[in-house]
Protein backbone atom coordinates (compact mmCIF):
# COMPACT_ATOMS: atom_id res chain seq x y z
CA UNK A 1 0.00 0.00 0.00
CA UNK A 2 1.21 3.64 -1.01
CA UNK A 3 0.65 6.45 0.92
CA UNK A 4 1.42 10.12 -0.04
CA UNK A 5 0.70 13.02 1.72
CA UNK A 6 -1.20 15.67 -0.23
CA UNK A 7 0.97 18.15 -2.17
CA UNK A 8 -1.14 21.59 -1.07
CA UNK A 9 -0.52 22.92 2.46
CA UNK A 10 -2.21 23.10 5.59
CA UNK A 11 -3.13 25.08 8.45
CA UNK A 12 -1.18 23.27 10.97
CA UNK A 13 2.04 22.98 12.43
CA UNK A 14 4.37 22.04 9.58
CA UNK A 15 1.97 22.73 6.32
CA UNK A 16 -0.54 19.31 7.32
CA UNK A 17 -4.18 19.97 7.86
CA UNK A 18 -5.61 20.45 11.04
CA UNK A 19 -8.74 19.34 12.44
CA UNK A 20 -11.64 17.57 10.58
CA UNK A 21 -9.63 17.81 7.52
CA UNK A 22 -6.77 15.37 8.79
CA UNK A 23 -8.09 12.53 7.81
CA UNK A 24 -7.27 13.55 4.03
CA UNK A 25 -3.64 13.82 4.62
CA UNK A 26 -2.85 10.38 2.46
CA UNK A 27 -4.38 9.40 -0.87
CA UNK A 28 -6.67 6.45 -1.15
CA UNK A 29 -5.16 2.72 -1.46
CA UNK A 30 -2.79 1.81 -4.94
CA UNK A 31 -2.31 -1.66 -5.22
CA UNK A 32 1.16 -2.62 -5.65
CA UNK A 33 2.08 -3.96 -8.99
CA UNK A 34 2.45 -7.70 -7.77
CA UNK A 35 -0.97 -7.42 -7.12
CA UNK A 36 -2.64 -6.12 -10.20
CA UNK A 37 -0.17 -8.97 -12.28
CA UNK A 38 -1.13 -11.51 -9.53
CA UNK A 39 -4.88 -10.52 -10.00
CA UNK A 40 -4.92 -10.44 -14.07
CA UNK A 41 -3.54 -13.47 -13.92
CA UNK A 42 -6.40 -15.35 -11.96
CA UNK A 43 -8.59 -14.06 -14.43
CA UNK A 44 -7.26 -14.87 -17.01
CA UNK A 45 -6.99 -18.51 -15.94
CA UNK A 46 -10.78 -18.09 -14.97
CA UNK A 47 -11.86 -16.57 -18.15
CA UNK A 48 -9.32 -19.80 -20.28
CA UNK A 49 -10.97 -22.44 -17.53
CA UNK A 50 -14.73 -21.20 -18.93
CA UNK A 51 -13.55 -21.54 -22.22
CA UNK A 52 -12.20 -25.17 -22.04
CA UNK A 53 -15.38 -25.73 -20.24
CA UNK A 54 -17.70 -24.35 -22.75
CA UNK A 55 -15.89 -25.85 -25.54
CA UNK A 56 -15.51 -29.49 -24.27
CA UNK A 57 -19.00 -29.46 -23.02
CA UNK A 58 -20.01 -28.34 -26.90
CA UNK A 59 -17.89 -31.26 -28.32
CA UNK A 60 -19.30 -33.38 -25.72
CA UNK A 61 -22.75 -32.58 -27.39
CA UNK A 62 -22.27 -32.96 -30.33
CA UNK A 63 -20.87 -36.33 -30.14
CA UNK A 64 -23.34 -37.60 -28.27
CA UNK A 65 -26.06 -36.12 -30.55
CA UNK A 66 -24.17 -37.70 -33.59
CA UNK A 67 -23.95 -41.60 -31.94
CA UNK A 68 -27.81 -41.09 -31.05
CA UNK A 69 -29.08 -40.07 -34.46
CA UNK A 70 -26.57 -42.52 -36.78
CA UNK A 71 -27.65 -45.44 -34.84
CA UNK A 72 -29.55 -48.07 -36.65
CA UNK A 73 -33.00 -47.89 -34.92
CA UNK A 74 -32.84 -43.81 -34.51
CA UNK A 75 -35.93 -43.02 -36.56
CA UNK A 76 -37.72 -45.82 -34.84
CA UNK A 77 -36.94 -44.35 -31.93
CA UNK A 78 -37.66 -40.94 -32.79
CA UNK A 79 -40.99 -42.02 -34.12
CA UNK A 80 -42.33 -43.72 -30.79
CA UNK A 81 -40.52 -41.51 -28.15
CA UNK A 82 -40.39 -37.92 -29.66
CA UNK A 83 -43.11 -37.00 -31.44
CA UNK A 84 -44.34 -33.58 -31.52
CA UNK A 85 -48.14 -34.58 -32.00
CA UNK A 86 -48.48 -36.61 -29.04
CA UNK A 87 -46.17 -34.39 -27.07
CA UNK A 88 -48.76 -31.35 -27.56
CA UNK A 89 -51.59 -34.02 -27.09
CA UNK A 90 -50.30 -35.35 -23.87
CA UNK A 91 -48.71 -31.68 -21.74
CA UNK A 92 -52.04 -30.49 -20.74
CA UNK A 93 -53.40 -33.47 -19.17
CA UNK A 94 -49.70 -33.85 -17.71
CA UNK A 95 -49.71 -30.80 -16.21
CA UNK A 96 -52.89 -31.26 -14.90
CA UNK A 97 -52.29 -34.81 -13.35
CA UNK A 98 -49.55 -33.18 -11.69
CA UNK A 99 -51.37 -30.58 -9.85
CA UNK A 100 -51.95 -33.63 -7.71
CA UNK A 101 -48.65 -34.53 -7.34
CA UNK A 102 -48.02 -30.61 -6.20
CA UNK A 103 -50.88 -31.60 -3.31
CA UNK A 104 -49.20 -35.32 -2.50
CA UNK A 105 -45.65 -33.81 -1.70
CA UNK A 106 -47.18 -30.92 -0.18
CA UNK A 107 -49.49 -33.22 2.31
CA UNK A 108 -46.85 -35.76 3.24
CA UNK A 109 -43.76 -34.25 3.27
CA UNK A 110 -45.31 -32.01 6.30
CA UNK A 111 -46.96 -35.21 7.41
CA UNK A 112 -43.22 -36.87 7.14
CA UNK A 113 -41.42 -34.44 8.95
CA UNK A 114 -43.97 -34.87 11.75
CA UNK A 115 -43.94 -38.28 12.25
CA UNK A 116 -40.63 -39.00 11.64
CA UNK A 117 -39.58 -36.24 14.41
CA UNK A 118 -41.72 -38.17 16.56
CA UNK A 119 -40.19 -41.46 15.74
CA UNK A 120 -37.06 -40.10 16.18
CA UNK A 121 -37.59 -38.71 19.67
CA UNK A 122 -38.83 -41.70 20.43
CA UNK A 123 -35.64 -43.65 19.36
CA UNK A 124 -33.37 -41.20 21.13
CA UNK A 125 -35.41 -41.51 24.59
CA UNK A 126 -33.54 -42.49 27.87
CA UNK A 127 -34.26 -44.82 30.47
CA UNK A 128 -35.34 -47.93 30.85
CA UNK A 129 -39.11 -47.26 31.12
CA UNK A 130 -38.61 -45.79 27.52
CA UNK A 131 -37.20 -49.20 26.25
CA UNK A 132 -40.63 -50.61 24.69
CA UNK A 133 -41.05 -47.09 22.87
CA UNK A 134 -37.48 -47.09 21.48
CA UNK A 135 -38.01 -50.87 20.22
CA UNK A 136 -41.19 -49.95 18.72
CA UNK A 137 -39.80 -47.09 16.78
CA UNK A 138 -36.69 -49.13 15.91
CA UNK A 139 -38.54 -51.79 14.59
CA UNK A 140 -40.97 -49.24 12.52
CA UNK A 141 -37.70 -47.58 11.18
CA UNK A 142 -36.17 -51.59 10.03
CA UNK A 143 -39.41 -52.27 8.68
CA UNK A 144 -40.07 -49.63 6.45
CA UNK A 145 -36.79 -48.77 5.54
CA UNK A 146 -36.38 -52.19 4.10
CA UNK A 147 -39.74 -52.69 2.57
CA UNK A 148 -39.59 -51.82 -0.72
CA UNK A 149 -41.57 -48.87 -1.62
CA UNK A 150 -43.68 -49.81 -4.69
CA UNK A 151 -44.61 -53.30 -2.75
CA UNK A 152 -45.61 -50.81 0.25
CA UNK A 153 -48.19 -49.01 -1.56
CA UNK A 154 -49.77 -51.68 -3.06
CA UNK A 155 -50.22 -53.85 -0.12
CA UNK A 156 -51.96 -49.99 1.02
CA UNK A 157 -53.54 -49.27 -2.20
CA UNK A 158 -54.81 -52.54 -2.79
CA UNK A 159 -54.59 -54.10 0.13
CA UNK A 160 -57.00 -52.60 2.64
CA UNK A 161 -60.17 -52.06 0.57
CA UNK A 162 -60.19 -55.31 -0.08
CA UNK A 163 -60.58 -55.63 4.17
CA UNK A 164 -64.05 -54.05 3.82
CA UNK A 165 -63.55 -51.83 6.58
CA UNK A 166 -66.04 -49.94 8.09
CA UNK A 167 -65.50 -46.23 8.30
CA UNK A 168 -62.01 -46.73 6.31
CA UNK A 169 -61.68 -44.97 2.84
CA UNK A 170 -60.67 -46.83 -0.43
CA UNK A 171 -59.51 -43.14 -2.26
CA UNK A 172 -56.10 -44.66 -3.84
CA UNK A 173 -54.88 -40.80 -3.63
CA UNK A 174 -55.57 -40.73 0.49
CA UNK A 175 -54.21 -44.68 0.41
CA UNK A 176 -51.47 -43.98 -1.65
CA UNK A 177 -50.20 -40.65 0.39
CA UNK A 178 -50.36 -43.15 3.55
CA UNK A 179 -48.14 -45.37 2.28
CA UNK A 180 -45.90 -42.65 0.75
CA UNK A 181 -46.18 -41.23 4.24
CA UNK A 182 -45.04 -44.75 5.92
CA UNK A 183 -41.96 -45.32 4.10
CA UNK A 184 -40.41 -41.61 4.15
CA UNK A 185 -41.19 -40.93 7.81
CA UNK A 186 -39.04 -43.76 8.77
CA UNK A 187 -36.24 -42.59 6.24
CA UNK A 188 -37.13 -38.84 7.87
CA UNK A 189 -36.57 -40.20 11.46
CA UNK A 190 -33.39 -41.82 10.63
CA UNK A 191 -31.74 -38.14 9.62
CA UNK A 192 -33.76 -36.83 12.81
CA UNK A 193 -32.02 -38.96 15.13
CA UNK A 194 -28.50 -38.67 13.33
CA UNK A 195 -29.07 -34.77 14.08
CA UNK A 196 -30.15 -35.07 17.27
CA UNK A 197 -27.34 -37.92 18.28
CA UNK A 198 -24.96 -35.14 17.12
CA UNK A 199 -25.47 -32.69 19.58
CA UNK A 200 -22.77 -32.87 22.22
CA UNK A 201 -23.23 -33.97 25.65
CA UNK A 202 -22.31 -30.66 26.82
CA UNK A 203 -25.23 -29.18 25.41
CA UNK A 204 -27.33 -30.95 27.51
CA UNK A 205 -25.31 -30.91 30.69
CA UNK A 206 -25.15 -26.73 30.41
CA UNK A 207 -29.32 -27.12 29.82
CA UNK A 208 -29.81 -28.90 33.01
CA UNK A 209 -27.27 -26.62 35.13
CA UNK A 210 -29.45 -23.74 34.36
CA UNK A 211 -32.53 -25.59 35.67
CA UNK A 212 -34.49 -26.78 32.47
CA UNK A 213 -36.21 -30.43 32.58
CA UNK A 214 -35.54 -33.08 29.55
CA UNK A 215 -38.16 -31.72 28.08
CA UNK A 216 -37.21 -28.12 27.83
CA UNK A 217 -33.53 -29.55 27.47
CA UNK A 218 -35.09 -31.50 24.17
CA UNK A 219 -37.30 -28.62 22.96
CA UNK A 220 -35.22 -25.46 23.31
CA UNK A 221 -31.30 -26.66 23.06
CA UNK A 222 -31.78 -30.42 21.45
CA UNK A 223 -33.90 -29.82 18.14
CA UNK A 224 -33.10 -26.54 17.11
CA UNK A 225 -29.73 -27.68 16.22
CA UNK A 226 -30.55 -31.38 15.43
CA UNK A 227 -32.83 -29.85 12.89
CA UNK A 228 -30.27 -26.93 11.88
CA UNK A 229 -27.89 -29.37 10.98
CA UNK A 230 -29.66 -31.81 9.09
CA UNK A 231 -31.70 -29.41 6.40
CA UNK A 232 -29.80 -31.15 3.55
CA UNK A 233 -30.44 -34.25 3.68
CA UNK A 234 -34.16 -33.53 4.47
CA UNK A 235 -34.97 -31.36 1.93
CA UNK A 236 -32.91 -34.54 -0.28
CA UNK A 237 -35.60 -37.07 1.18
CA UNK A 238 -38.37 -34.31 0.14
CA UNK A 239 -36.63 -34.46 -3.54
CA UNK A 240 -37.36 -38.26 -3.64
CA UNK A 241 -40.83 -37.97 -2.22
CA UNK A 242 -41.30 -35.27 -4.92
CA UNK A 243 -40.52 -37.59 -7.22
CA UNK A 244 -42.11 -40.92 -5.89
CA UNK A 245 -45.27 -38.85 -5.54
CA UNK A 246 -46.28 -40.94 -8.99
CA UNK A 247 -45.94 -43.84 -8.19
CA UNK A 248 -49.60 -43.34 -6.60
CA UNK A 249 -51.09 -44.36 -10.11
CA UNK A 250 -50.42 -47.79 -9.33
CA UNK A 251 -53.81 -47.15 -7.61
CA UNK A 252 -55.64 -45.53 -10.23
CA UNK A 253 -55.39 -41.57 -9.57
CA UNK A 254 -54.91 -39.67 -12.34
CA UNK A 255 -51.59 -37.68 -11.79
CA UNK A 256 -48.57 -37.05 -14.27
CA UNK A 257 -47.75 -40.30 -14.79
CA UNK A 258 -51.72 -42.07 -15.15
CA UNK A 259 -52.24 -38.96 -17.29
CA UNK A 260 -49.41 -39.90 -19.97
CA UNK A 261 -50.31 -43.87 -19.23
CA UNK A 262 -53.69 -43.25 -20.86
CA UNK A 263 -52.56 -41.87 -23.86
CA UNK A 264 -50.12 -43.89 -24.15
CA UNK A 265 -52.70 -46.93 -24.06
CA UNK A 266 -54.59 -45.49 -26.55
CA UNK A 267 -51.86 -44.79 -29.18
CA UNK A 268 -49.03 -47.17 -28.33
CA UNK A 269 -46.87 -44.07 -28.51
CA UNK A 270 -44.52 -43.19 -25.69
CA UNK A 271 -44.18 -39.80 -25.92
CA UNK A 272 -46.27 -38.72 -23.32
CA UNK A 273 -44.15 -40.38 -21.08
CA UNK A 274 -40.93 -38.51 -21.92
CA UNK A 275 -43.37 -35.82 -21.76
CA UNK A 276 -44.35 -36.88 -17.63
CA UNK A 277 -40.67 -36.94 -17.08
CA UNK A 278 -39.21 -33.49 -18.50
CA UNK A 279 -41.83 -31.87 -16.14
CA UNK A 280 -40.80 -34.21 -13.08
CA UNK A 281 -37.38 -32.98 -13.96
CA UNK A 282 -38.69 -29.39 -14.29
CA UNK A 283 -40.20 -29.37 -11.06
CA UNK A 284 -37.24 -31.00 -9.28
CA UNK A 285 -33.91 -29.23 -10.32
CA UNK A 286 -34.92 -25.88 -8.56
CA UNK A 287 -35.60 -27.80 -5.13
CA UNK A 288 -32.65 -29.90 -5.80
CA UNK A 289 -30.65 -26.49 -6.70
CA UNK A 290 -31.98 -25.16 -3.74
CA UNK A 291 -30.76 -27.48 -1.68
CA UNK A 292 -26.77 -27.15 -3.08
CA UNK A 293 -27.35 -23.65 -1.92
CA UNK A 294 -28.31 -24.08 1.91
CA UNK A 295 -25.35 -27.11 1.75
CA UNK A 296 -22.86 -24.85 0.38
CA UNK A 297 -23.97 -21.83 2.61
CA UNK A 298 -24.03 -23.70 6.04
CA UNK A 299 -20.38 -25.56 4.92
CA UNK A 300 -19.00 -21.38 4.26
CA UNK A 301 -20.68 -20.97 7.41
CA UNK A 302 -18.83 -24.03 9.33
CA UNK A 303 -15.40 -23.19 7.80
CA UNK A 304 -15.92 -19.61 8.98
CA UNK A 305 -16.76 -20.19 12.47
CA UNK A 306 -20.50 -19.53 12.64
CA UNK A 307 -22.75 -21.32 14.32
CA UNK A 308 -24.85 -24.06 11.19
Amino acid sequence: MTLTPKESGGDGPGGEPAGEDAHDTYDAYVPSRRRIERERHQRSRARRATAVAALSTLVTAVVLYLVVVNAPGWPRTKETFFDAGYAREALPKVLEGLWLNVRLLLVCGAAVLVLGMLIAVARTLRGPVFFPLRALAAAYTDFFRGLPLIINLMIVVLGVPALRLQGITVDPVLLGGTALTLTYSAYVAEVFRAGIESVHPSQRAAARSLGLSNRQTLRYVVLPQAVRRQVPPLLNDLVSLQKDTGLVSIGGAVDAVRAADIIVGRSLNYTPYVVAGLVFVALTIPMTRFTDWVTARMDRRRAQGGVV
